[in-house]
């Protein structure tokens, strides 16, 4: 059924107070950014339960109603209630403010978030063709070696394995930047011949680019570097820009941008993630070595951040080692087994307690995702980082349980063939 813009903005009209409520209006990519007379006129329990709104947002002296790519019919159907309206925020003035510890936080979530608020039909339509698949499988009605469950695993995975490009198209409309570039350094990142480089590399042989050594990196199923690279070409491309000779900017230019963009994320964006992530690997073992139940703890409340930016693979080698040699591993998978569980438990909350029709099909899909599969995207983009509270509870729960597991020695009991097979299709 096509969306009725007329009627949402007059619901969105009337839970901020009215026409007369609104000093002026302006949307960016994803959201209707309203400057209000009197912010306590505004409802905002009725504006969240808009049937076609994502979420809400105070920052910054505006109040912020998500709606997702729609947003700009949505701001053409309120302008004739009588809301006066002006430049779109990603081109008005805007004015100087001191950087924080909490407005870098703001911006980063809020570059998350518009990236990866246009993805989620994708994560979550990939998401429940993967449980299907489960489901057969588990119900003997289709076999693992069966093509039917291969192709419907395949279908299910394709959104996740391909991630970086569609975060790619996403972030370069947030940013701003050229999607076509973003989306050929993306897929640098998912080619297969690179692959297999990084396969190589992470075998020990040395991989090269010009005499620059490239970290062994997997880019599938990450978002973090497609963001940064797609924030990082406005810059690349005004320097490039402004170097390159008039006549030969119709080739020089794109060439030197996708040079130079490809270089910095294979050998400076995407090995950051993977230093910082043996970095916490290091503190957490360490910790696990002395004090044991607090480390599994730690783990179980930051997992959902490790996979988000992909830093989750840093365990997988020392995973593989303990399955391989004592046939169970006691502190990485029941930390991940206790975050997954709460975020899909977080997510279950959100379905019962919201009156938005939309999001409560999104946390149910992305609650049955988790909590049966162990598939935790579509909860975590989806719900948790997008409403922040859920992301919250699911930290906390996540800590709780990590530390029930910890302080209770549970670990995860598999034979080592079966261990290393699990590790493989989950990391």
């Amino acid at each position: 059924m096509a969306q009725d813009f007329k009627k949402l903005a007059r619901n969105v009209v009337a839970g901020v107070g009215g026409a007369e409520n609104v000093t002026n209006l302006t949307h960016c990519m994803t959201r209707l950014r309203f400057i209000l007379k009197d912010e306590s006129k505004a409802d905002d329990a009725k504006v969240k339960n808009i049937p076609g709104v994502m979420g809400l947002v105070k920052q910054g002296g505006q109040y912020q109603v998500i709606i997702g790519n729609n947003v700009a019919a949505a701001y053409k159907e309120i302008l004739p209630l009588g809301v006066e309206g002006s430049v779109a925020q990603d081109d008005a003035p805007k004015e100087k403010q001191k950087w924080t510890p909490k407005r870098v936080g703001m911006t980063i979530l809020d570059a998350i978030i518009g990236t990866m608020t246009p993805l989620i039909p994708a994560i979550i339509g990939g998401s429940m063709v993967k449980l299907l698949a489960m489901l057969l499988l588990m119900t003997g009605v289709a076999g693992e070696t069966s093509s039917t469950y291969v192709l419907l695993n395949t279908i299910g995975d394709a959104s996740f394995f391909f991630l970086p490009i569609l975060v790619a198209v996403s972030a370069s409309k947030k940013f701003g930047t050229n999607t076509y570039l973003a989306v050929a350094i993306a897929g640098l990142m998912v080619h297969p011949a690179f692959m297999d480089l990084m396969a190589k590399a992470a075998e020990g042989q040395a991989v090269t680019l010009a005499m620059i050594p490239i970290t062994s990196v997997k880019y599938t199923y990450t978002i973090i570097p497609a963001i940064v690279m797609a924030w990082l070409l406005r810059y690349i491309e005004a320097g490039v820009d402004r170097i390159t000779p008039v006549v030969m900017k119709n080739f020089l230019k794109p060439m030197l941008i996708l040079l130079v963009g490809a270089v910095i994320a294979i050998s400076l964006v995407g090995p950051m993630g993977v230093w910082l992530g043996n970095g916490i690997s290091a503190v957490v073992y360490g910790i696990h070595g002395k004090l044991g139940w607090l480390a599994v703890a730690i783990v179980g409340a930051i997992w959902p951040l490790l996979v988000m930016t992909g830093m989750h693979r840093v365990f997988t080698p020392t995973i593989v080692t303990t399955i391989a040699e004592t046939g169970s591993e006691a502190m990485v998978m029941p930390s991940e087994i206790g975050a997954n569980r709460s975020l899909g438990g977080a997510s279950l909350a959100v379905a019962m307690k919201t009156k938005n029709r939309e999001l409560r099909q999104t946390a149910l899909a992305a609650a049955s995702s988790a909590l049966i599969a162990g598939i935790t995207e579509p909860a975590l983009y989806g719900v948790a980082i997008r409403l922040k509270r859920p992301m919250i509870a699911s930290v906390i729960t996540g800590f709780i349980a990590g530390a029930v597991a910890g302080l209770g020695r549970f670990g995860f009991p598999l034979n080592g063939s079966a261990g290393l097979v699990y590790v493989s299709t989950i990391y």
